[in-house]
């Protein structure tokens, strides 16, 4: 797989600095059951990288000490970690509240039988990949087959809540798109998501989260095979938006990998850019239980920009939605 990592830390990108931190996302390893094309973590069925119980257990100490409202949970499919309900359940005991960054197929796997009503009993929030509402496309990008799998698991949600109004079973979907182009409006586009899965199956979902794709790992391999890359990289540039600064998620969220070290955002952990704008060497979760990084400089390079341009982009989707 081809690195854009040397096209990139190069920036001319604005600084940005730490508000204070109110997520913690935690990835528990990259083994999935997909290999999706867009994937910017490289997840795969043959990934072995696992969080430790020990390491959860540092985790669950920093929600604590430093009074962190949400724990956000990611992978791979952060399911197959076999600590993963032990994690979430200390974390609900605790008032934590808990966000499942989940492929909706996982939910259809052997061993996952009783995930869907685990999730439910402690009203986990769910943000689900479904990159489109025609089969075709989805398959495309994700896998055959996959489209009618997460189908099965919006089903088997659905009827235990997620998604239906008055339940508090929050309900997220989340698009990208297909190629080297910035997503569509996030609103116009829920509307078209929620008309179509509605009236074709049946379906219901809370919010609709749209992402655009990072120039790094297997996206950034193929816009490099494709000779896309530099095209891509002006096409951010050139939307980007000074005003999206203020809302970016990297200014209220910490992204610790599954050894437990920190990095200002989960594309940063997948660069292994280090903590902070003058980070040399990486920084342990253990280190940071007494320290308040409000007001410290993040760490930034030219991939920032897929979090800029146009609408906007971050984990809960269009930054225009919070501005």
């Amino acid at each position: 797989m081809r690195d854009t990592f040397p096209l990139l830390v190069t920036t001319d990108f604005p600084s940005v600095y730490r508000d204070r931190i109110d997520t913690l996302q935690a990835n528990l390893g990259y083994r999935c059951n997909q290999s999706c094309t867009h994937c910017h973590v490289a997840a795969s069925p043959q990934r072995t990288e696992e969080m430790s119980w020990k390491t959860m257990e540092l985790i669950l100490a920093y929600l604590a000490a430093r009074g962190i409202a949400t724990l956000d949970l990611t992978g791979g499919a952060p399911e197959l970690n076999p600590h993963f309900r032990a994690l979430v359940r200390h974390a609900r005991e605790r008032g934590v509240h808990v966000i499942d960054r989940c492929n909706l197929t996982i939910l259809n796997e052997a061993g996952q039988e009783t995930l869907a009503v685990f999730l439910a009993d402690h009203t986990v929030e769910l943000t689900a990949s479904l990159p489109c509402y025609l089969e075709e496309n989805v398959d495309r990008q994700r896998g055959k087959g996959v489209f009618e799998s997460s189908l099965a698991g919006l089903r088997q949600i659905n009827a235990l809540g997620y998604g239906q109004p008055g339940s508090g079973l929050i309900l997220n979907l989340v698009y990208n798109p297909i190629g080297p182009v910035l997503p569509p409006d996030q609103f116009s586009l829920e509307a078209a998501y929620r008309r179509e899965l509605a009236e074709r199956y049946g379906i219901a979902f809370t919010r609709l989260f749209v992402l655009a794709n990072m120039p790094i790992q297997r996206f950034g391999s193929q816009l490099l095979t494709k000779g896309q890359f530099t095209p891509y990289m002006d096409l951010l540039k050139s939307a980007h938006r000074d005003d999206n600064l203020n809302a970016v998620m990297c200014r209220n969220l910490i992204s610790v990998d599954w050894q437990g070290y920190v990095y200002d955002c989960d594309f940063n952990q997948m660069l292994d850019l280090p903590l902070g704008a003058g980070g040399a060497s990486p920084t342990h979760l253990s280190a940071l239980l007494e320290q308040e990084l409000t007001g410290a400089q993040v760490r930034v390079a030219d991939h920032c920009y897929g979090c800029t341009a146009g609408q906007g982009s971050s984990c809960g989707g269009a930054l225009d939605a919070v501005h």
